[in-house]
């Protein structure tokens, strides 16, 4: 099966793999974990009819972009500095950054790491979390304990192996359609409590229908099969470190337009997390998309697309 990225580019020191379509004002669309530049499909041609030039990157670590060894490679000033790097390489001054999952928290840091850069954001699912007052990964500790999945992450090659042993289920058990906050809640009081991620794709069990087709799951089979799932557990192993080198950012607000979609049955990245955003980011527009999982792109394309099309069109109108 053809790769879904269509060119490669040179950025901060790696080769990173991109979707490169259409013309007008730039849109970065970046994905999360485990993911790749693939689950935007649905996005791309719904923009570029729009009339904006859409850049897809397989980011740091994922796919045919660089997987460099070093850990401390994966921190934000390094993912941050690869999109910046991208539009460079692209001729582009400044993009609008839309991110889901760990691409939104990278795509939130965007305009306070590189305003210059930074002509919107839109958070899919993700929030704008502002810097805590503690470490991430000793706080998240702290209240649910050393079986939590960030924290499992944070052990080298055991996640990686973990989640290695049987590509295919990974995809068919994590990629699932949303079901009720309350039906998630009973099954964590019923199972004891929020299992590891390697622990989610052993059970038998699980709530939700799959959501990807035989078709729709190979590229992510066959290329997490190549590839394995290090470079992309790698950003969660820098999330104490992307606490303890940004300190100017305490208190940071966003200024830039900015639009954040939830969802509302997306039990990682729940609705309620993006409230605080209202009074810390100045130029807010939020939209929810109801009975809407994890996996937005991919579970309710076409809602997806009607909000960022019209915001784009208010908000960075052709010329």
């Amino acid at each position: 099966m053809a790769a879904f990225t269509n060119r490669v580019v040179s950025t901060n020191g790696i080769r990173m793999a991109v979707r490169d379509e259409g013309r007008g004002p730039a849109v970065v669309l970046c994905h999360g974990f485990p993911e790749l530049a693939y689950s935007w499909r649905f996005q791309v041609p719904a923009l570029v009819e729009a009339g904006y030039r859409v850049l897809v990157p397989e980011q740091r670590g994922y796919g045919d972009t660089d997987r460099p060894d070093d850990v401390g490679t994966y921190d934000i000033h390094h993912l941050t500095g690869d999109l910046a790097g991208l539009l460079d390489a692209c001729g582009i001054e400044r993009a609008v950054f839309v991110g889901h999952d760990w691409g939104g928290l990278v795509t939130w840091q965007m305009p306070l790491l590189h305003p210059a850069r930074t002509a919107g954001v839109v958070g899919v699912n993700t929030p704008y979390l502002p810097r805590g007052p503690m470490p991430p990964v000793q706080m998240i500790r702290a209240v649910f304990g050393d079986n939590h999945y960030i924290v499992h992450f944070q052990q080298p090659g055991v996640a990686d192996a973990g989640l290695a042993k049987d590509v295919r289920r990974v995809f068919t058990q994590l990629m699932r359609r949303g079901v009720p906050l309350a039906d998630v809640e009973a099954a964590m009081v019923a199972r004891g409590g929020m299992p590891n991620m390697v622990e989610m794709v052993e059970e038998e069990r699980h709530l939700g229908e799959p959501l990807l087709s035989e078709a729709a799951l190979q590229p992510y089979v066959e290329t997490f099969a190549r590839t394995g799932f290090t470079g992309g557990l790698n950003w969660y192993r820098n999330m104490d470190r992307n606490w303890e080198t940004t300190p100017q950012l305490d208190g940071a607000r966003i200024g830039v337009p900015s639009l954040m979609i939830m969802a509302e049955w997306d039990a990682a990245l729940r609705p309620e997390l993006a409230a605080p955003m209202r009074g810390l980011v100045d130029d807010l527009e939020m939209h929810q998309i109801p009975r809407c999982g994890h996996w937005t792109q991919q579970e309710y394309p076409d809602e997806l697309n009607r909000l960022l099309v019209d915001w784009l069109r208010r908000r960075f109108p052709l010329a």
